[in-house]
């Protein structure tokens, strides 16, 4: 095996590290998901109530209609 060869991936595979403790983004990503992840369900959510409510409305007002036409 050639040692040179693993010693200076050894030497760029440190270095590598060495500069992604250095960012200052460093695992935010997984809080970031979260948070999207709580958003869209909180739009989901209220998107579900007014349909919930705009369907309901409709429907009252079908039925006022159709009791006027009577």
């Amino acid at each position: 095996m050639n040692f040179a060869l693993v010693a200076q991936l050894l030497r760029l595979l440190a270095s590598r590290i060495a500069l992604l403790r250095d960012e200052p983004d460093r695992g935010d990503v997984a809080e970031k998901i979260v948070i999207v992840g709580i958003f869209v369900a909180l739009a989901v959510a209220v998107g579900a109530m007014i349909t919930s409510a705009v369907s309901g409305d409709a429907t009252s007002v079908a039925k006022t209609i159709s009791s006027a036409a009577n």
